[in-house]
């Protein structure tokens, strides 16, 4: 593999009543190939004025320093990507395809690594970022194969001397601008799609997490994606507005595409709309989870510890309110307790036995305390966790005894908190459910098929979980509604974000 880089890392963790890993050091031992701290424009690694750090969440220690790309880089990012579209948007889908499954296959070679980047500079599992790898992978994988699926249309005229056909065009240079949960997926989710179809892209991911970002460039560039194409300019949290506003201002960018909250992407929105640039958008959720008197409890719960705790409840289909039916609550908050005491396990992300890594930085774990803290002095119970940790480490939190007036249910927590609600009536879950202003996923558990189905088609979501608490993959959309966002990525759907239909009138026939 060549050159490695080693960078060391402790982990001090009081004990804390859930198990706990005990004190260690931990090390970043990846291909020096991979570990990239310029930024990626036109094919060349290139420096910025300033860098910026980026830290292990788990210990607060610095990992890497890397280039803080200011306006003036995103500039040359963007006129890279246009000049690279004009000969891009030219290849065959056939040679877009194979360059995709090339770098597909280099993700799949590399995901041992890539992993590691994931758990130093995000926090999760390893076993979680090996996951993600997979999927982030699986998207490269997708996204090959529907470059030759981009069908226009013929359709009949009502005039016979003239033919119309429906074309389908890459919008041009796309502004991807992504999270730090999941810092590899959000990236290959959209740029797949835009490479696919024929669009070129400058990356601007999240200040937390770049060097995945850079890691994807890296094995690019190896799979031969030609110069602009594939841009990453990397930016501390103080220039993030500055490079937002050029990459949704530019009059040469054709799109934007955004994952976060709701509240950015109001203000990117904003931005897109004085130049009318085609958009989507990702944004929060606010997941409701409801358990019926007639659920198998054994798989509610497991399907509640896979959808709430996956990376220490940091993604936005992570169910945030838990509604359960009188009749099994009990039993069902018993079984979900075990389960809680039994499978997790907080950790450095590097320790195999951990479960559950830190939160992405303090604000993110004050966060959450504060929603416990609101909860209890309304009414409700901890009957697990309940506590913050030092550093970024909050204890995976069950609350019982919870009412729709308390924050934690009116409001994302991005964290691993646990509220339940009891309810009587579907009706009344329902209208829990749905009294909430953001809708991306919702997932739900009976055995009931009319009832299955009723709920399904009345949740105001873009995408539900049947006795399921985990949804997400390629061939599926991904996406909500309300102001969870706009569009949708993943499945047959995601690469026609990327596209434009053009009308052909084909006249003066003499047939």
């Amino acid at each position: 593999m060549g050159s490695f880089c080693h960078l060391r890392s402790r982990c001090l963790l009081s004990q804390f009543g859930l198990p706990f890993v005990m004190h260690r050091q931990y090390s970043l031992d990846i291909s020096a190939q991979l570990l990239r701290t310029q930024g990626y424009v036109n094919g060349q690694w290139i420096n910025a004025p300033s860098t910026f750090p980026v830290l292990d969440p788990a210990t607060g220690e610095e990992i890497a320093n890397v280039a803080d790309c200011g306006p003036a880089e995103a500039k040359l990012a963007v006129d890279a990507a246009y000049k690279a579209f004009y000969s891009w948007k030219h290849h065959t889908v056939k040679e877009r395809s194979v360059l995709l499954r090339k770098w597909y296959d280099l993700l799949t070679l590399n995901k041992k690594d890539l992993a590691k980047l994931i758990t130093f500079e995000c926090g999760k599992p390893m076993k979680e970022s090996l996951g993600e790898i997979a999927y982030a992978a699986g998207f490269l994988e997708w996204f090959s194969e529907e470059a030759r699926r981009v069908y226009g249309d013929v359709v009949p005229s009502a005039a016979k001397d003239r033919k119309i056909l429906l074309l389908k065009q890459p919008v041009g240079v796309a502004s991807i601008i992504t999270p730090w949960n999941f810092p590899s997926a959000m990236i290959t989710r959209k740029v797949g799609a835009a490479l696919a179809a024929g669009c070129t892209v400058v990356v601007k991911p999240a200040e937390d997490t770049p060097l995945s970002a850079l890691a994807l460039a890296e094995l690019a560039s190896q799979a031969g994606i030609p110069a602009g194409v594939f841009n990453v300019v990397p930016c501390s949290r103080e220039k993030t507005p500055s490079v937002g506003t050029v990459l949704c201002t530019d009059p040469l960018v054709g799109k934007v595409s955004f994952t976060g909250s709701t509240a950015t992407g109001k203000i990117l929105l904003k931005h897109a709309a004085d130049t009318v640039k085609r958009v989507s958008m990702e944004l929060g959720g606010h997941a409701p989870f409801i358990v019926f008197d007639s659920a198998d409890v054994d798989k509610a719960v497991t399907g509640a510890m896979n959808s709430k705790f996956r990376n220490s409840g940091q993604t936005c289909v992570c169910s945030n309110r838990f509604l359960v039916q009188s009749r099994i609550h009990d039993h069902f908050i018993e079984k979900l307790g075990k389960a809680m005491d039994a499978e997790l396990r907080l950790g450095h992300g590097s320790d195999p036995n951990t479960t559950q890594g830190p939160l992405i930085n303090v604000r993110a774990s004050e966060k959450v305390e504060h929603q416990v803290m609101d909860a209890v002095s309304r009414g409700a119970k901890v009957l697990r966790g309940g506590k913050r940790l030092d550093g970024s480490f909050h204890q995976p939190t069950l609350l019982a005894d919870v009412t729709t007036d308390m924050l934690c249910t009116r409001e994302e927590t991005f964290g691993p908190l646990l509220p339940v609600i009891r309810f009587n009536t579907e009706e009344e879950a329902l209208a829990i459910a749905n009294a909430s202003h953001v809708g991306l996923a919702g997932y739900l558990f009976s055995q009931d098929v009319s009832q299955i189905w009723r709920v399904a088609e009345n949740l105001e979501v873009g995408m539900v979980g049947v006795n399921e608490g985990l949804l997400s993959t390629p061939e599926a959309s991904f996406g909500g509604v309300k102001q969870s966002g706009l569009g949708r990525e993943g499945s047959k759907y995601g690469i026609e974000e990327y596209l434009d239909v053009k009308y052909m009138c084909f006249g003066g026939l003499t047939l």
